[in-house]
């Protein structure tokens, strides 16, 4: 008989406010990340820091906010009220204290749980603040939330504001590393959302006059753009919308007071759903809704009174109501744009005639692939009833709560040997593996045909759920895990090459990254050290010392099951795939994929020679 463990007072612990966020972080903001994704916990740190800015903006209190990020450190300077002088430690260190429950001072706010700073806080190894109003100055220093100095009340002549500086903790965020890259992008959403407001990032001044329109403008380049950008403003509503020449899917930004809400809502349904109700009208067709949307780039913002998200991060609206004296969130969006859309392509001829021109061509297609749709979805829903190409996660597979949606994983391998170590190694609650056949098709100028007609393009397709847009993405995160030689760099080229083809806003939104996987193991009795590259094995000879063993991976079947485990765990190492913003995506295109100019040639021989070097080394 087994013996009853024992459940007593002593068992009943209460933790305190630091206590609990820093052993559940994952409840205060999603997943922590090495920053090598756009949503990890580094970016939502400061994001929470920036939010109080920007609400002190939208009070109407200071124009500027200075953002600092050097190394790990990072420092926030808004020119608002300033936190009230006697109130600077209580706000940043205790639960439920905040001026966003007065609903008098911060109508339309983005945070309204009174947790943000205290979250920054707690998961900081270093952690400042400092208010600065009415003549007078009061700081306060802590170390994972505790405090360590606080200093006496002095008179100043600083500016009026708060000055937050913090270094987020590395026993929390392991091997962290801000990317410039994904702080500009949020720091380009603040101002898209908040004219007349600068951010001024590292010496850098963004500022926005056009809102919506000029988000877009920067999303898709005037060639890409089927008609001039429709670009609409009301009363807590801003909407812009266009087709894009270059892309198939539908793509769309969406925000509730300041905040992205990467995941959409309740507003991004109503918004989805008012365009294609008022093109019907327009028309006075019954459009297919997929002909409607296919090939659209829209944004939508919205202001609502307190609102309700599903998650602390506030990826997803979750409020149906407005606030106020003001109708459903439905109902408002959709009286907003059948109104003003319906005006604007009354008054724009040419726009209107352009874009029933796309639906028609879109309908078209759409009934030209119906037969070829449907053989496909046969052949692939027949592939995953015999696992024979995906290994899914429990996440889909109904065992583990969608909370953890941040967190899921496709790994796309190539060969036997190499999905089946990443497939005995990997997470199952999280982490998924789809095994490639051989090197893909280069789709380069194919049209979307060709997506149902070759089976791993469709079963890829398929098993992401990205047939009619973004947003039932059934995997955060889709990362190229191919060998770091001449063969496995052609098969990501040609991988990408078919997201940009097809589905560039996984790109666009950072879904896509390249798994970098060690390629060498030095070792002797004692310690084994995985290098990513020659300077690191340099190093880890240099350290270990003696009579050491060198291995050279030539291949991720190499690598055994128990050792890949700590490359795709706590310590994995992700390149994220970027688009630049100078070029098309058509000029993307052609020049990974299109005629084998010199400037290819010398792109690739530069990109692959230390890879080369190595293999002859080794």
């Amino acid at each position: 008989m087994s013996q009853e463990t024992k459940y007593t007072e002593d068992n009943i612990r209460s933790l305190d406010w630091k206590e609990h966020i820093r052993m559940r972080p994952g409840m205060y903001i999603g997943k922590l990340g090495d920053g090598s994704s756009a949503d990890d916990g580094i970016y939502i740190l400061l994001k929470e820091v920036l939010d109080n800015c920007i609400d002190e903006f939208v009070m109407g209190a200071g124009k500027t906010i200075e953002v600092s990020v050097q190394n790990q450190r990072v420092i926030v300077r808004d020119y608002g009220r300033g936190i009230p002088l006697g109130k600077v430690v209580d706000v940043v260190s205790k639960m439920n204290t905040g001026g966003k429950y007065d609903t008098r001072a911060f109508k339309k706010s983005v945070g309204l749980n009174g947790v943000g700073t205290k979250a920054v806080n707690a998961l900081s190894s270093y952690f400042r603040v400092e208010s600065n109003r009415d003549g007078k100055s009061h700081a306060a220093e802590f170390e994972q939330g505790n405090l360590t100095n606080e200093e006496s009340l002095e008179e100043t002549s600083r500016r009026r504001g708060t000055k937050v500086t913090f270094v987020p903790d590395e026993l929390i965020f392991k091997n962290f590393k801000f990317r410039n890259e994904y702080i500009e992008k949020m720091i380009k959403n603040y101002v898209y959302l908040n004219p007349g407001l600068s951010i001024i990032f590292n010496g850098e001044r963004f500022f926005s006059e056009n809102g919506l329109k000029d988000l877009l403008s920067d999303t898709l380049n005037k060639e890409d753009r089927l008609y001039p950008i429709i670009h609409l403003r009301g009363e807590d509503i801003e909407i812009a919308v266009t087709h894009s020449k270059a892309q198939y899917s539908e793509e769309y930004h969406s925000f509730v007071n300041g905040q992205n809400t990467s995941q959409g809502g309740t507003h991004l349904a109503a918004f989805r759903e008012a365009i294609v109700k008022t093109v019907r009208e327009f028309y006075g067709k019954n459009y297919d809704a997929s002909d409607i949307r296919k090939s659209i780039v829209g944004a939508i913002s919205i202001k609502v009174m307190e609102p309700v998200f599903e998650s602390q991060t506030k990826t997803k609206l979750g409020s149906t109501d407005m606030g106020g004296n003001f109708p459903t969130v439905r109902t408002y969006i959709n009286d907003f744009v059948k109104r003003n859309f319906d005006n604007y392509l009354h008054k724009n001829q040419e726009t209107a005639e352009k874009l029933q021109r796309r639906i028609l061509q879109a309908e078209r297609e759409r009934k030209d692939l119906s037969g070829i749709r449907k053989l496909a979805k046969e052949r692939a829903k027949k592939a995953s009833l015999h696992n024979k190409k995906l290994r899914d996660c429990r996440i889909h597979l109904g065992d583990s709560k969608k909370e953890r949606y941040l967190e899921t994983t496709l790994f796309i391998t190539e060969g036997d040997s190499a999905s089946g170590s990443i497939t005995k190694s990997r997470d199952v609650n999280t982490q998924a593996v789809f095994s490639l056949k051989g090197k893909p098709l280069n789709s380069y100028g194919l049209s979307k045909k060709i997506v149902y007609e070759n089976e791993e393009f469709n079963l890829l397709q398929a098993a992401l759920n990205i047939e009619e847009s973004l947003e039932d993405l059934r995997y955060n995160n889709i990362v190229i895990a191919t060998d770091a030689d001449v063969d496995g760099m052609h098969i990501r080229l040609l991988l990408i090459t078919f997201f940009l083809q097809f589905f560039p806003e996984l790109i666009k939104e950072n879904h896509l990254y390249i798994l970098q996987t060690p390629l060498f193991r030095v070792r002797n009795k004692k310690e084994t050290i995985y290098c990513y590259s020659e300077y690191e094995r340099r190093q880890a000879i240099e350290k270990l010392k003696g009579k050491v063993e060198i291995t050279r991976f030539k291949g991720l079947g190499e690598i055994s099951p128990d050792e890949f485990k700590y490359f795709i765990g706590e310590d994995i190492r992700l390149d994220p795939v970027m688009l630049d913003k100078d070029k098309s995506i058509e000029e993307m295109l052609s020049f990974y994929m299109g005629k084998n100019t010199p400037d290819r040639q010398e792109f690739i021989i530069d990109n692959l020679k230390v890879e080369l070097d190595l293999i002859e080394e080794a």
